[in-house]
């Protein structure tokens, strides 16, 4: 492991600072408006909800990241997603980057703006203006104002979600940083998430793009609490140079060493939103080993954590492996149901229910400790090829829908 993970979140890197106010967007009494800001100019990364209905302010970012202009800033708000708001929408995105570029003197247009919440609902573009001027006149780099930030950007969230680390490139000490929300309305490809990493690598922006979209395969969008797939699914990764590391242009061994970082903040903030999904009380894991290939592996682990009877029986902690073999057998993979074997594990044991295609007698009770941790992987050996992939859930509790059930009021 080349990496060491430390305290903070996205003001760890060098040069990165953040802040958050009270706007009453939608919420009062609470944070609603996070910024995280660099006065020096950022290479950026980015994917986004694959939803035909994309939110004025992925568009936004698209077009943004897409460009290939340094950014300097990210703008936050929660309570109102700015989706399905026509021009409006993006006139509100505008007026935001515009009063960035007021306060901080940097181009509006290298200013990227992120909502989450209600869909249908107009930005009140005002208290936008009124938040951005608050936040710009209390930027900090302490680590209280990246973990700050990263509560002023949860919705249904009932735990903020933030890593940094730190690793040696080229004899420099570089940090990666990050914060993310996601409760619910999440799923493949990607999910209700916001996600904003911070680096001071230097580093090419095809190579970041590149390593964000090849770990974003094996972690955000290996994630699924609802089966919904948002409108506002964003994940931004800024990098300023800062560190003072040869600038990575080739895929290298430094590039590897970033990219092994870059995985474990992706796969450490998709873990936490899994198993902060709405209701939830389980982390729900699926690990399939030894399929034919990768993607077989991800469709078969995919279908197991996102299928409502499966969720039920986690949450119930009822050894029910039929339910798992089902969801194996509708995902649209092809396998042999006779080389299939099927554990569940957690740190209270390990057990197999099903081998080469017939039932095992197994102990119920020890089944049902075993089911009771907070964690709970339905473990699967295809015994067809090499590849493998692992996927979280979590489990579906009566409270899923009653926060679904007013989430407008």
């Amino acid at each position: 492991m080349s990496y060491q993970q430390i305290e903070g979140g996205v003001c760890a890197a060098q040069g990165f600072c953040a802040a958050s106010c009270e706007a009453n967007i939608k919420y009062e009494n609470r944070t609603d408006m996070a910024m995280v800001f660099s006065q020096t100019p950022c290479v950026s990364a980015g994917t986004f909800t694959t939803n035909v209905v994309k939110a004025a302010c992925v568009q936004w970012d698209q077009k943004l990241v897409s460009s290939g202009d340094p950014i300097h800033a990210v703008v936050i708000n929660s309570g109102i997603a700015n989706a399905c708001t026509g021009q409006e929408g993006f006139d509100a995105c505008e007026a935001t980057a515009k009063a960035v570029e007021a306060q901080l003197q940097v181009p509006y247009t290298s200013v990227a703006v992120a909502s989450t919440g209600v869909i249908g609902m107009q930005l009140p573009v005002a208290k936008l203006v009124s938040g951005v001027q608050k936040m710009s006149t209390g930027l900090s780099d302490s680590n209280q104002a990246g973990t700050d930030a990263s509560k002023a950007i949860m919705t249904t969230d009932t735990v903020n979600k933030e890593i940094a680390v730190t690793f040696t490139i080229g004899g420099k000490q570089v940090v990666l940083g990050g914060m993310s929300k996601g409760s619910g309305m999440i799923h493949p490809n990607m999910c209700t998430m916001l996600a904003f990493l911070t680096s001071d690598i230097a580093i090419e922006k095809s190579l970041l793009q590149q390593a964000v979209s090849e770990v974003v395969a094996d972690t955000f969008n290996m994630i699924t609490v609802d089966g919904d797939t948002s409108t506002n699914d964003t994940l931004l990764l800024l990098a300023n140079g800062l560190a003072g590391n040869p600038c990575i242009t080739e895929a290298d061994t430094d590039y590897e060493t970033f990219k092994e970082a870059l995985f474990y903040v992706c796969r450490f903030l998709a873990r936490k939103m899994a198993s902060d999904g709405e209701g939830a009380t389980k982390l729900f894991e699926a690990k399939v080993v030894n399929a034919k290939s990768k993607e077989d592996a991800r469709i078969l682990s995919r279908a197991i954590v996102g299928s409502n009877l499966s969720k039920a029986a986690i949450y119930g902690c009822d050894a029910n492996f039929g339910r798992f073999l089902c969801a194996m057998g509708y995902s649209g993979a092809k396998f042999d149901q006779n080389d299939v074997e099927l554990f569940f594990e957690s740190k209270n044991g390990r057990m197999m229910v099903f081998s080469k295609g017939v039932p095992l007698a197994f102990d119920e009770d020890r089944a049902l400790e075993i089911m009771k941790a907070d964690e709970v992987t339905v473990y699967v050996d295809m015994h067809e090829g090499d590849a493998q992939a692992t996927a979280w859930g979590c489990d579906l509790t009566y409270d899923y829908v009653k926060i679904n059930a007013d989430y407008r009021s």
